[in-house]
């Protein structure tokens, strides 16, 4: 029956069923699945003599007399209706919608709610085009909480404009409510029990006309709790296959645990305990009968190269090879630097593979990967080309994984299911990143080795920006380099924003003069950003305008100040990373933060500069990733599509205890039933999901 068409269950036109094709509705099941984006409380009925001007008030009253006349100024009917109660009596005006004259009559009892105007020519009160329903046993769209829908046009109906409106999806689905009690139960009747959840089916009906507010909560917190646990039980079942069928790989590597003494020792610097404990638990999983697939995740300058390298040198150590690769050159040649210093007193010395090593340079390395004479290589996806064969891949180390598609990724798994370990700086909470990479293990680097400075931030007015431009001067005529960051490439007419190709010229010609500026964006051809970017870092280019391409992967430990215009335009979470583009070296640093100006209003920049002030007050990814993440939400702050945050109906990516209790419920399955044998209908679940790979 839930499969039923919306053809033959609903009385509409055919402008409607095809524009809920459209929408992806086109059964019942589907229909009734589309649930409220929000809800009005429309259930405190008041007398006339208690309504409020201004506020939304809700009568029952009874038709004393209604009439239809044309405005021809306005061009448009106008219905006119004058209803009341036993305490009193108000007119009700409708504005170019005729059907009301044919659909109400002098004498019916009806529900309206709305806000009263008040017309001080005329001296009296009204309701202005209210929302209103004839007296029923239940109401639909008044005196209830109200649900509201994702309304939308109807684009195929050209000759009369429409729109599927809340009122109309509200009218369609009241009457399909019998239907929800055949949605099956998928859900453990222990889990159920444990988290105090009430039947799916209950669920369906009340999320779409909820009594009360207990009643709305629940049925949120259910459906919340089924989007989540569905998302994880997924990622944990594919874990799981991925172990299983590449268990055969044998790449088990024994733990030995006096190198990983004598590699700390060689440090010029002692590791942070978050360090040793991801080292730790990066050398248990090698030591797992399966592939490790590890997220390692740091803030801009934790430490993860150095992780890396001491797993890296593990491997290399029992006779295995290393791979690492980085999204561009620069960051690759940065890896195998940090990489060359820290694994030179044991006698290792990577390769570097890029798209620029020299053709005889590059057979050479592809020759010794292939007869294992090179144990370690640095590179970037040009060594995921075919042509390059590994004779015993056991790790690979990708850097910011995001950059790397899953075809990339399937390369590697060609070379035998090595352990893979992903880097990332972005900061993500932990809440959040059991959801995006549910189908890996967590480390987190949440400490700063010793001796770095904290880059101290401020927030600048426009009217200091003269003093801040002078000073940077100063300050770069005495040696040091800066970054200018926009947040667009070219002007726009829409966003009263500065972009980065007007100012480079503007601030080479007019305000930095006698100082040496480099322009770097991401419509620039990639030889031209790479020369950009390496005359910087050699320190041929003293300022470095340039818009978020520079947000992940450059190094230069002589840049000491960043300055961000635009800086509202950035999520908090992005204008750390840019900030952790300084304060690489021992000087301190700054960053300066320059919000768009002229500000709509007051309001708004306030609302601007306290968002602002907590990159001042924090110097957390983290805690400033949670911060974010609660003003603005998972999509705006990561980019759904970069991230792949899947689409929620009902949970909320921050609602940390809901997370938690459905990765608890997860795991209880998973570690009795990882096949999920016993539980038929929640892997018939996890199937149906969409972009969920199941068989390896």
């Amino acid at each position: 029956m839930l499969a039923t068409p919306l053809s033959k269950a609903l009385k509409t036109t055919t402008s409607h069923l095809k524009r809920l094709k459209e929408l992806g509705i086109e059964t019942v099941e589907d229909f009734l699945k589309y649930f409220p984006r929000t809800y009005t409380d429309d259930r405190q009925l008041k007398q006339i003599k208690d309504i409020v001007i201004g506020e939304a008030n809700t009568v029952r009253a009874t038709i004393q007399s209604i009439y239809s006349k044309p405005s021809f100024r306005r061009r448009m009917s106008v219905i006119t209706a004058l209803i009341g109660d036993e305490t009193g009596s108000i007119e009700t005006v409708w504005f170019n919608q005729a059907y009301i004259a044919r659909t109400l009559q002098k004498g019916m009892r009806i529900v309206v709610s709305g806000k009263i105007k008040y017309d001080a020519k005329k001296g009296k009160i009204s309701f202005q085009n209210p929302a209103f329903e004839i007296e029923k046993p239940e109401q639909i769209h008044t005196a209830r909480i109200v649900p509201i829908y994702h309304e939308t046009e109807l684009s195929l109906q050209k000759t009369r404009p429409g729109r599927l409106s809340s009122k109309w999806i509200r009218d369609k689905l009241f009457p399909l409510m019998g239907f929800a009690d055949m949605f099956p139960e998928f859900l453990p009747e222990e889990i159920q029990k444990t988290y105090g959840l009430i039947p799916y089916a209950q669920a369906i009906r009340t999320v779409h006309f909820p009594k009360n507010e207990k009643e709305l909560e629940q049925a949120k917190r259910r459906l919340a709790f089924d989007e989540l646990f569905l998302l994880q039980l997924a990622a944990l079942y594919r874990r799981h296959q991925y172990r299983k069928t590449t268990h055969e790989a044998k790449k088990s590597i024994p733990a030995d645990w006096e190198l990983i003494k004598t590699f700390s020792e060689s440090l010029p610097w002692p590791l942070t305990r978050a360090q040793k404990k991801a080292i730790y638990e990066i050398i248990k999983d090698l030591e797992a009968p399966y592939p490790m697939t590890r997220l390692l995740e740091g803030d801009v300058g934790s430490g993860k190269t150095v992780v890396a390298a001491a797993a890296i040198l593990h491997v290399a150590r029992k006779k295995w090879q290393a791979c690492i690769l980085a999204p561009t050159e620069i960051l690759a040649r940065q890896h195998l630097h940090t990489l060359s210093k820290t694994l030179a007193p044991f006698e290792i010395s990577p390769a570097l593979l890029v798209g620029s090593t020299p053709a005889k340079e590059k057979r050479e390395i592809l020759e010794g990967l292939k007869q294992a004479k090179i144990s370690v290589v640095v590179g970037t996806h040009a060594v995921l080309q075919e042509k390059v064969e590994f004779d015993k891949l056991a790790l690979a180390v990708i850097d910011e994984q995001h950059r790397f598609g899953v075809r990339q990724r399937e390369a590697l798994r060609q070379q035998g299911s090595p352990h893979i370990l992903h880097l990332t700086a972005t900061p993500i909470p932990r809440t959040l990143a059991l959801i995006l990479y549910g189908d890996q293990d967590l480390s987190i680097l949440d400490e700063m080795p010793p001796g770095r400075k904290p880059v101290e931030t401020h927030v600048v007015p426009e009217e200091k920006r003269t003093k801040a431009y002078a000073w940077i001067a100063k300050e770069i005529q005495k040696g040091q380099q800066a970054f200018i960051i926009f947040p667009l490439i070219n002007e726009s007419e829409v966003l009263e924003v500065k972009a980065a190709t007007q100012e480079f010229e503007r601030l080479r010609s007019e305000i930095f003069p006698n100082l040496k500026l480099g322009l770097l964006h991401g419509q620039m051809p990639t030889d031209e950003k790479q020369s950009v970017m390496e005359a910087f870092c050699k320190g041929q280019i003293q300022i470095l305008v340039s818009t978020a391409v520079v947000e992940v992967g450059v190094d230069v430990p002589n840049a000491t100040i960043m300055m961000i215009e635009g800086a509202e335009r950035f999520g908090l979470a992005q204008l750390h990373q840019f900030r952790g583009r300084v304060g690489r070296g021992l000087k301190q640093s700054y960053c300066f933060l320059f919000p768009s100006s002229p500000q709509t209003n007051s309001l708004q920049k306030n609302k601007i500069l306290n968002r602002l002030g907590a990159l001042v007050k924090y110097h957390s990814g983290f805690q400033l990733a949670e911060i974010d993440l609660q003003l603005r939400g998972p999509g705006e702050v990561y980019g759904t599509a970069q991230s792949g945050i899947p689409d929620l109906k009902m949970a909320v990516m921050s609602d940390a205890i809901t997370i938690k209790q459905s990765r608890e419920a997860v795991e209880k399955i998973m570690d009795s039933d990882p096949e999920l044998k016993n539980h038929p209908q929640l892997k018939q679940k996890i199937l149906e999901q969409e972009n969920v790979a199941i068989d390896y």
